[in-house]
């Protein structure tokens, strides 16, 4: 059975109007999240192994990674992931303030942890260094990691996978922007635009060039317009709230295209890619929607494996690691695509408990892995003087030690701030339809 949840307001197309929601039954909605949490879990491991290679598994290395990336797979599985479920739980709020109050407390209590471990790595010199930015310019290496878009700012992130942090914040921006202009149902559109100006962009634009042409001073811009489009857009004005969405749309989008460190095309074919998944939740409940658009979302991942073979690196490169790094991007995208297709063409059948488990500690095993693999690279060092069999045991060991720490900090740092963040955006949704009937 499903129910209409009915987001009230002015109208005008932003929030404030009201919009009728399809709300699924609990039940269904439990089913697809189990296939969903099968496929985060399925990606953190992915990462995670990826993340070895060089420490331990060198032969992998050296002989299937340069026909696949299974580090851009995992990722690129998480932005499906993120673009099906994430502008859906917006709509079914009703409320950006909501939105904007769960999206923080669930990534940015464990971010603060792994963030300061990093740093503490980085000054120690567990395995590796902070990044020379964060000595010369602390302030605005901290604020660029603070506003999560470090990334698209030129700053180098203090743990590595912290890059595509910037990605899923971007999205949330433009996905919060969409929804208060009312186009928010766009996806499918949004995601085959956004893939083709991936093709045009990236043949045009360098990596970074906003950062080269201006300087430091870009994050300071930034931050301030951040903080500026968030406080509008959230604010009780409809006015004010039109032009904060448009703010922060503008900033995401010159960021994307002008200052990614990944460069335009890649960064855009990112947006495709999630906004994709939106699509693909959308046209997955109406039949008539599949049999007109699932053709034109094939052309997705059909444009970024064309983005990737005529505008992948060529800075530095050898012409053996161009065609590598094309090959690896190519089979990991049709990959990443192929098994989100699998995972919904599955959604009904019983998933393992154990892969929902993994799917539910998956932010926590994708955020803290690098920091135990750090530990683990500082004791094994060369690869090449320990046999194969205790290398693997030293994978074991690191899987287990990741997944223990995931399961620790989910239950005392996730779960806490989760709980936190759902009774303030419930708090804050009573006080916006409060606001609603006095303003009526």
């Amino acid at each position: 059975m499903v129910k209409d949840a009915v987001i009230r307001g002015s109208a005008g197309g932003v929030p404030s109007a009201t919009l009728s929601v399809p709300r699924p039954a609990p039940p269904a909605r439990a089913a697809r999240q189990s296939w969903l949490d099968a496929l985060r879990g399925l990606a953190a491991l992915i990462v995670v192994f990826e993340h070895s290679l060089d420490a331990l598994l060198p032969e992998v290395r050296g002989s299937v990674s340069p026909w696949f990336d299974f580090g851009q797979y995992g990722v690129l599985v998480f932005f499906l992931v993120s673009g099906y479920v994430v502008p859906v739980s917006l709509e079914r709020r009703g409320s950006v303030r909501g939105f904007w109050i769960t999206r923080f407390f669930r990534l940015y209590p464990l971010w603060a942890l792994a963030a300061a471990a990093g740093t503490v790595f980085g000054v120690l010199g567990v395995y590796s260094v902070l990044p020379g930015e964060a000595a010369d310019r602390p302030w605005t290496w901290f604020l660029a990691h603070v506003t999560m878009l470090q990334d698209l700012l030129q700053v180098p992130s203090v743990v590595n996978v912290f890059w595509t942090l910037s990605y899923e914040m971007a999205f949330y921006l433009l996905v919060t922007a969409m929804f208060v202009f009312g186009v928010h149902r766009a996806s499918t559109a949004t995601s085959l635009t956004f893939a083709v100006c991936a093709v045009v962009a990236g043949a045009l634009v360098p990596a970074g060039w906003l950062s080269r042409a201006l300087g430091g001073g870009v994050v300071g811009v930034a931050v301030v317009v951040l903080l500026c489009g968030i406080a509008a857009v959230l604010s009780a004005n409809r006015d004010l709230r039109l032009h904060g969405a448009a703010v922060i749309a503008v900033l995401a989008l010159v960021l994307l295209t002008f200052n990614s460190r990944v460069g335009a095309w890649e960064s855009l074919i990112i947006l495709a890619t999630m906004f994709g998944g939106t699509a693909i939740y959308r046209i997955e409940r109406s039949p008539a929607a599949w049999a007109r658009k699932r053709w034109l979302l094939v052309l997705v991942p059909v444009l970024s494996v064309a983005a990737a073979v005529a505008l992948g690196p060529g800075w530095g490169m050898s012409a053996v690691d161009q065609q590598a790094f094309k090959w690896g991007w190519s089979t990991a995208v049709v990959a990443a695509w192929l098994t989100f297709a699998a995972g919904l063409a599955l959604r009904h059948r019983t998933v393992s408990p154990l892969l929902v488990w993994l799917g539910l500690t998956s932010y926590s095993i994708y955020l803290l892995h690098p920091l135990i693999l750090q530990v683990v690279r500082r004791i094994t060092m060369d690869p090449a003087g320990i046999p194969l069999a205790a290398r693997l045991a030293w994978e074991g060991a690191l899987f287990a030690a990741v997944i223990g720490c995931a399961a620790l900090s989910h239950r005392f740092v996730e779960r806490p701030a989760q709980r936190l963040g759902h009774r303030l955006a419930r708090a804050a949704a009573v006080q916006e339809r409060g606001n609603a009937a006095g303003a009526s």
